[in-house]
């Protein structure tokens, strides 16, 4: 084997056991991570089904931005931590500065605008109206670290859809 093989297949064991070890910490906060319901905000109609997935947007990102001062607000790609309170329905909002929070949910800034790990929600060819009733997203948080991983829609009532 040459050394340039050599070296290509070395890259290619590093990309595939990166990318394995990031699907493993997924599917870890997908079984352990904390149970969190986040309402989502109204989008534009127009936007909000195209073709197998659906738009998003979460009503706690857009709190979250409007309490951003210049000197706190990250950087485009950067991360940072929100204090979240739930409520008995484990339905979440930014926490008042000043209160104790349950839980910390980590964000980034992508497109100038804060985004909680999904933008989107991609569901089965012709199952458009099943997830136009979907009022809340959702997610499993890792306690430790604030990564939040969608795993689901819930209705008005949080039934799953």
């Amino acid at each position: 084997m040459s050394r340039f093989h050599a070296l290509l297949l070395v890259g290619a064991l590093l990309v595939l056991g990166g990318v394995n070890y990031s699907i493993y910490g997924k599917e870890s906060i997908k079984r352990n991570g904390e149970l969190v319901y986040i309402d989502l905000a109204p989008v534009d109609p127009r936007s909000l089904m195209q073709g197998d997935y659906m738009a998003l947007r979460f009503r706690l990102a857009q709190e979250i931005e409007r309490s951003l001062t210049p000197e706190k607000r990250p950087r485009e790609g950067e991360k940072g931590l929100a204090d979240v309170t739930l409520d008995g329905r484990r339905i979440a909002s930014l926490a008042k500065p000043g209160t104790s929070a349950p839980i910390r949910v980590q964000y980034r800034i992508r497109k100038g605008a804060v985004w909680l790990g999904t933008n989107a929600f991609f569901f089965e060819e012709g199952s458009e109206s099943r997830y136009s009733l979907a009022r809340y997203g959702e997610f499993r948080v890792d306690p430790a670290s604030g990564e939040a991983v969608l795993v689901g829609l819930r209705d008005a009532k949080l039934k799953p859809l």
